[in-house]
Parts: structure tokens; C-alpha cells; sequence
């Protein structure tokens, strides 16, 4: 009687199949290591995630009644420099009584920017331009313009109206315009992105944009 006695012995396919799925693993493990930095990179903390990119704006710059639109992120921001004569008509009772949110209790702006001008400095708006109604870029007027009652923005798509905090008073908008973190870091220096003090404030937080 012939014994059959067992091997210990792989066949070379064996062998091979082994090799493959071994070296498969090895670049699985390595594929996930390497885009793990990568993964993380992507997921930032929420400092990181409030402040993005950061843009600087020269106020020494901006004339009373004018304004300037920078793109940050990939919105555009409006910054005006308000007349003392808007500044008075944004505050008068019966102006004030039209507005849609007049204490901006809706979340659209940092709590640095919930009070009547929604800014930092009475002087300056910082405001995204985005129609919260329809998505249109809302068209700037200076106080004398007829089509506003306080200067500020008119769009041209739904006729929604703003004052010029950004404060929805006429037309279809119930929102007012989103207000970006901004922080004035110098004497005429504004960085948009970049939040004042040490709130956590991102445009992810609004309610409409």
C-alpha cells in the first residue's frame, strides 16, 4: 500500500495568491495612511472653518457714499462708507417700524453685528451681496436716490429692498442680507473672514443666504 503523506509544501499558485493579496493589503493600509492628512486637511476645526480665507480692505480709502465690492470666498461682499445722512435715517421710528427684522433676530449676522448697524463701526457695512430672496446682487443706491428711503440696496430681480445695514424693509425679502465675520484690525484696515474677538462665527450659521 502506497502512503499519501501530507505536505507542508505549497503549490507555486498558492504561493503567488498569498503574495498578491498580501501586497494588496500593504497598499490598502498604505493608500489609507497617506490620505489621511489629506482627509483631515479637508475636515478643518471650526476656527479654521469661521475664519477662511482672509481679505483686507483699506477704509482710509472709501469716500462717504461710496462703496466697494471685494469677492471673498465666493461671494461678493460690499463695504460702504454710510453718509451721517443715512446714519440718521436708518434710526428714525418710522423707517424703523418697516423693517422686516429690525433687532436682527434672525441669524444673519455675529452677535458683534446684532445691533442697528449691523457692523462693528457705524461707519462701515460689511454685507454680503446676495438677494436673500432671490439670489440676485442687489444694486447699491446713495441716500438722494429716489429708489431708496435711506440709501442702501435695491434688487433687481424681485425689487426687494435694503437700507443700508442690510435690513430688509420692502418687497418679497423677510431676511436681511448676511453679514460676513470682519474684524477692523488697525485704523482703517478691515479683514473680512476674520472675526472679532473670539467668537466662532461662520456664514454656515445663517439662516438664508
Amino acid at each position: 500500500m502506497t502512503l499519501i503523506r501530507p505536505t507542508t509544501e505549497s503549490s507555486p499558485g498558492s504561493r503567488r495568491n498569498f503574495l498578491y493579496a498580501a501586497t494588496a493589503a500593504v497598499g490598502v493600509v498604505g493608500i489609507a495612511a497617506a490620505a489621511w492628512p489629506l482627509l483631515d486637511q479637508m475636515n478643518p476645526d471650526a476656527k479654521i472653518r469661521a475664519a477662511g480665507d482672509v481679505v483686507g480692505v483699506d477704509l482710509a480709502a472709501l469716500e462717504p457714499g461710496r462703496q466697494r465690492v471685494v469677492h471673498w470666498r465666493r461671494y461678493p461682499v460690499f463695504v460702504a462708507r454710510r453718509t451721517e445722512a443715512m446714519l440718521k435715517a436708518m434710526q428714525e421710528a418710522p423707517f424703523v417700524a418697516a423693517l422686516a427684522d429690525a433687532d436682527s433676530a434672525k441669524r444673519q449676522q455675529p452677535a458683534y453685528a446684532r445691533n442697528w448697524h449691523r457692523s462693528i463701526d457705524p461707519a462701515y457695512a460689511v454685507l454680503v451681496g446676495i438677494c436673500t430672496a432671490c439670489n440676485c446682487v442687489p444694486g447699491y443706491y446713495a441716500e438722494d436716490s429716489p429708489l431708496a428711503m435711506a440709501g442702501g440696496y435695491v434688487c433687481p430681480c424681485c425689487a426687494s429692498h435694503y437700507d443700508p445695514a442690510g435690513r430688509a424693509y420692502a418687497g418679497v425679502a423677510s431676511f436681511n442680507l448676511p453679514v460676513p465675520p470682519h474684524v477692523i484690525a488697525a485704523p482703517g484696515k478691515l479683514l473680512i473672514g476674520k472675526n472679532a474677538g473670539d467668537e466662532l462665527y461662520s456664514l454656515d450659521a445663517v439662516e438664508r443666504i
